[in-house]
């Protein structure tokens, strides 16, 4: 059943790694780079500071940081050196089949994902604390975006991504749980629609949803400038 299994996740990560097309290789690289998403981060911090006490903003802030280092240390110190399992560009039986973009391979083992895990542990919790649906949407999407470049570059199995994204789920969940037990009640408005259930400004909401869209946008850019 497990040889079956892995298998399946072998030509299912073949089937959509890499192209022929060097726009969709520059995307991915430009995807993958936490730098890109930095200008959003600052926007971030921004919002968080605009919308909460000195207390609330610290726990937050912890709670996001949380879910970065639990995610990224149970699957890098963890899970990645217990299961030894090659990453598709470099495992010997396989890597002459995979694209690659750049001579990028990664690390030596991808089980599982820390990409995946990172991005939905921050997301979930994240979404959870400001109660906002189309900025709950966002964040998925700019999740499975990191998860598609990962596959794309070959340095990750659709079954890394997949075990990735449900850990980085429930670290962001229940991380969620314990800043909510600590975080002070909200004393600010939510009615109106002046206001997220979470007790956010909604114009800030679109402020970073507007970062996030724009630099996904301006990525698509890049590629058509490296050869420059």
């Amino acid at each position: 059943m497990l040889e079956q299994l892995i298998d399946i996740d072998t030509r299912l990560t073949l089937a959509l790694n890499g192209s022929d097309s060097l726009f969709l290789d520059g995307l991915a690289v430009t995807l993958t780079a936490t730098l890109t998403w930095l200008p959003a981060a600052l926007v971030l911090f921004y919002v968080l500071v605009k919308n909460n006490d000195t207390v609330t903003l610290i726990l937050t802030l912890l709670a996001l940081a949380l879910c970065i280092l639990v995610a990224d240390q149970v699957a890098s110190s963890v899970f990645k050196p217990l299961v030894a399992r090659y990453r598709p560009a470099g495992d010997p039986s396989l890597m002459h089949l995979v694209d690659v973009v750049d001579g990028y391979r990664g690390g030596r083992y991808g089980f599982f994902s820390s990409h995946a895990a990172n991005t939905f542990a921050v997301a979930t919790c994240l979404g959870l604390i400001v109660r906002s649906r189309v900025l709950s949407f966002v964040l998925v999407a700019w999740a499975l975006v990191n998860c598609w470049t990962r596959l794309y570059l070959g340095v990750h199995y659709v079954g890394d991504l997949l075990c990735g994204t449900l850990w980085g789920i429930f670290t962001g969940w229940a991380l969620h749980l314990l800043y909510a037990r600590l975080a002070p009640v909200r004393t600010k408005p939510t009615m109106g629609g002046v206001y997220t259930p979470g007790g956010y400004a909604v114009s800030d909401v679109r402020l970073l949803v507007a970062a996030l869209a724009t630099l996904l946008l301006l990525s698509t850019f890049v590629p058509w400038l490296r050869p420059l």
